[in-house]
This record gives C-alpha cells, structure tokens and sequence, in this order.
C-alpha cells in the first residue's frame, strides 16, 4: 500500500512515466473537450468568454493535478468534469451565463464543505472493494471494446497500433503504449489522417463574469452538475487510487479540486474533480513497473494541462486534429492491465461476488436517468444488491426454533425418545 508524501527523487526521468501522463492527457482533451465547446456553442457563449473556459478549466486541472501528485507522491489525475459538461449542453442555454457561474461557484462550495469533511469518505468507506472495483470494470468496458470497433472502422491504423503493441508486450513490455502510440502516429500521418491546423500560438486571456445567483439556475445547473460530479467522478477516481493501492488523504484531494473549481469559477470552470479514465491510465504497471514512481505520470500530465491552458483554445486544434480511432484504440490498449485487474477483483470475493456482477453489468450498460452517468447507478444497484442479499443470508443463517442448532441446545423431549442409547 502506497500512502502520504514519501519517498525521495531519483536522477532520471522514467520515459514510461511520461508517456502514461500524456496519453492521460491527450485523451482528456480528445473527447470531453467537445462537449464544452458544444456547451459554449449552444449558449451562445463569446470567442473570450469559450477561451477563457477552455483556460479555466485547464488551469485548474493542471495545477491540482501536479500539486497532489507531487504532494503525495501518487499519480493523482484531475480533469474537468465530463458528465457536468455534458449537462451543461441542454441546461446551459436555458440561463444566462452569470447565473450559470452562480450555479458553478455553489456546486463547488458544496462539493468542498461534503468531501473536505470527510462525509463524502465516510460513504466510500462502507461500500464493498468489490462492489467498487466493479464500478471501475464497467466505466472502463467501453474502452476496452472501443478497440476492436475501431479496429472494423480503420482496420489499417487501428490494427497496425494493436499488433505494435503485442509485439512491444513480448518484446519490451515497459514501452508497449510508447510503441503503439508512435506507430498509430505513423500511420495517420502516411495516409492523410492528422488533420492539425494550427493557426499561431497565442495567449489566452481569462475574461471573469461576475456571478448572479438565481434560484432556476441552481436547481436546472448546480444541484445535477454537484451530483453528476461527485458521483460520476469523485467516486470513481478515489475508487481508482484505492484499487491500485494507493491512499493519499481523500479530503485533501477532493477538499482541494473543490476548492480550485471555487476560485475558477468566475472564469468559466464548471468543474474540476478527480478523474476516474485517465487516472486508470497512470496508475498500472505501463505507467511504471515501480508504483512509487507513478506519480511522475500525474505531474506530466499536470504539466500538459497548464501549457494548454496558457495557449487557450489554439491548441485545441491538435487534440481534435487525431483521428478518432487513433484515441480510441490508444486509450483502450493503456487500459487493458486496469481492466484485467479490476475484474480479477470483482470476482475475488465470492460473498459480494453476486452484487459486485450486478454493479458491473449495470455500470457497462452506459445507461443515463436525469443527466447523471451509469457509473453512480451501477455503484447505487451494487450496494443495493449487497444490503438486500447480506441481509437475506443472514436470514437463512438464523437457526429455526427446535433445531439443532446454538439456539436449541436442549434436548427436546422427541429428542430424547429417539436417542440411540435406549431404543424406541
């Protein structure tokens, strides 16, 4: 188990380490950053006032991202919140922007005051390792099999990227991500398939609203986005850290994104949380054989975060600019240790093995009920399964009246007619 701000830098940067925060960082750009823009787009939000989100948020992601990576020494991956962003696609257009940075500034403070206390830890605590790992299977399934259907959608640079990184596995396991990423970048370059178009780098520049606070604005956005984020990221991403063996103090790491998502608030950040895909990336053994060195990941990705953020939506263009399949076979084969080890632990327990299935089954379906993601449902019918079932055994573990069990020590007096020392 791997906990607190220990251990001591060594000479050398781990280049598995690196590319591991990179490819975390490549692919919390690559998808979730689409449905801010389309967010912003809906609204009808300004070029400054989308660019300062993109900052906002990116800022805030890399600054808590290397700070508690650094802090203790595990790879503590933050990003935006994906599920609050996509809230925020129908409910963003229905109130004015400063109501919605209201509503962004009151998630936040409530997101603070429930896990900087520990109630949020508390919950987590009494919800069953298996029940938990099975959360992250099913979140990561979908990864997984995004392999082989990008495989039938670009069978030549998915497929040239899955056999680069078998061969990298047998040959030089520690660089099969590395090795797969490099040729997935060959190959859509030889065939056309980067489409990056860069138009200069320039500055961004925060542009603060001042918040409004309404009372339509913090039922429609606040209270779904402080919902979907704490239970479609911060549960997930402490269950991440936990199952990996890593325990940095949990009020701490979400105590401070709440905080951060507060301060940033004003410039357009909905959200920024513990992340729960990219976090799986950093924290298996590609990202480094030694886990006490996995934490170089999360400051690498940390650092992407921020140099993004300063060049605003101009960098943007290079993250949209790969090809789709490129990401998604890149981000499925970097999950494919966390996903193996989150089944094996899903199945391990044989009390809660039933409820642990339940909780996979239900997270891998995808479904969605008011906005919030099917990992909290999965999570919310695993813990159902495993009270209703615990509660049923131990009902049929209680011995009847007149058994032979503790509770019917007596003999009765059939008992003692039937008895085979005297005969009937």
């Amino acid at each position: 188990m791997i906990s607190g701000p220990r251990g001591r830098i060594r000479a050398g940067v781990p280049l598995t380490a690196v590319t591991a925060g990179t490819v975390a960082m490549v692919v919390s750009y690559a998808g979730p950053l689409a449905l801010v823009l389309a967010a912003a787009s809906a609204a009808g939000l300004s070029q400054a006032q989308a660019s300062s989100w993109v900052w906002a948020v990116s800022i805030g992601a890399g600054v808590t991202c290397v700070g508690l990576s650094w802090w203790s020494r595990a790879p503590v991956i933050t990003a935006f919140s994906t599920p609050g962003a996509a809230i925020l696609v129908t409910a963003l257009p229905q109130h004015g922007y400063a109501e919605a940075v209201g509503a962004f500034l009151a998630a936040g403070v409530a997101a603070t005051a429930l896990t900087a206390t520990g109630v949020f830890a508390r919950v987590m605590a009494r919800i069953p390792a298996g029940v938990v790992a099975a959360m992250l299977a099913g979140t990561l399934f979908s990864f997984g099999t995004a392999v082989f259907t990008s495989v039938r959608d670009a069978p030549l640079l998915a497929g040239a990227m899955v056999v680069a990184y078998l061969l990298a596995r047998r040959l030089v396991p520690t660089y099969a991500v590395v090795c797969a990423l490099a040729v997935g970048l060959m190959v859509a370059g030889v065939t056309g398939g980067l489409r990056v178009d860069l138009p200069g780098l320039g500055l961004a520049v925060p542009h603060v609203t001042v918040p409004q606070f309404s009372l339509g604005a913090l039922v429609g956005i606040g209270v779904p986005l402080l919902v979907a984020t704490l239970a479609g990221q911060y549960a997930p991403g402490i269950a991440v850290l936990n199952a990996a063996g890593y325990r940095p103090d949990s009020r701490v790491v979400c105590g401070t994104t709440g905080l951060v998502s507060v301060l940033l608030a004003p410039f357009g950040s909905h959200a920024v949380n513990p992340a729960a895909i990219t976090a799986a990336i950093c924290t298996g053994p590609d990202a480094h054989r030694d886990p006490a060195k996995r934490w170089i990941a999360g400051v690498t990705c940390g650092v992407g975060y921020l140099v993004v953020g300063c060049f605003g939506s101009t960098l943007v263009a290079l993250f949209t600019g790969l090809p789709k399949a490129l990401v998604a076979t890149l981000a499925g084969v970097a999950l494919l240790g966390s996903i193996g080890s989150s089944l094996a632990r899903t199945v391990a327990d044989e009390r809660d093995r039933e409820a642990s299935v339940i909780t996979f089954l239900a997270t891998a379906s995808g479904v969605t009920v008011a906005g919030i993601g099917s990992p909290f449902w999965g999570l919310l019918a695993g813990v159902a399964a495993h009270l209703l079932l615990g509660t049923a055994k131990g009902r049929r573990s209680l011995p009847e009246r007149g058994s032979d069990g503790p509770a019917s020590r007596v003999p009765t007096p059939q008992r003692m007619r039937t008895a085979p020392d005297g005969g009937s």
